[in-house]
């Protein structure tokens, strides 16, 4: 299975994946962002379109890349990752499906002024012009469809520790119950 964990920079995806893996028996992390950075490598450059998931080829390379790596190794892979298109989003979780692969989907939330200020503040990767600039789309996105699409986790004042929990325990209990336990 896959537990995609979606929402925007600073919403706290990367700590919350790791702390998730942690917890749920049999899984790893698959940053999908790795794949965006290999076609980022293409000489001559692909198209500048502003963000690799743009890219035709990315969403598909997504889902045989994931694919792949559950036949390789079994279990469940959670991956981190921004999709605030729709239409990316359908296309992915849609061909994770025709595989046979059940996706569950979070939405880690927090409030536009929190995420401003993770970004401002992060020590790590510093603020960033183009992690700014996805604040407002993801506001949209939850409006719009993404909220509606997922399991909504908000983190505004929740820690990562508690919002990995949350969703381990509902992805330990919808497994559960799909092989037939209570």
């Amino acid at each position: 299975m896959i537990v995609w964990i979606n929402g925007t920079h600073g919403a706290g995806k990367t700590t919350t994946s790791a702390l998730v893996q942690e917890l749920l028996p049999n899984s790893r992390v698959f940053d999908a962002e790795k794949v965006g950075e290999v076609l980022m490598d293409v000489t001559p450059a692909l198209p500048d379109m502003g963000n690799f998931q743009h890219w035709d080829p990315w969403r598909p390379l997504v889902v045989e890349t994931a694919r792949r790596l559950l036949e390789y190794t079994g279990g469940t892979l959670v991956i981190p990752m921004t999709v605030l298109v729709e239409s990316y989003w359908r296309e992915i979780s849609a061909g994770l499906e025709g595989h046979g692969i059940p996706v569950h989907h979070f939405v880690l939330h927090a409030d536009c002024q929190t995420l401003r200020d993770r970004i401002q503040n992060d020590t790590v990767m510093g603020p960033s012009s183009f992690r700014f600039a996805y604040v407002e789309p993801y506001a949209e996105a939850a409006e719009t469809w993404l909220h509606a699409e997922a399991e909504v986790i908000d983190t505004t004042r929740t820690p990562p520790e508690l919002a990995a929990r949350r969703i381990a325990e509902k992805v330990l209990s919808l497994d559960s119950l799909a092989k037939g336990g209570s």
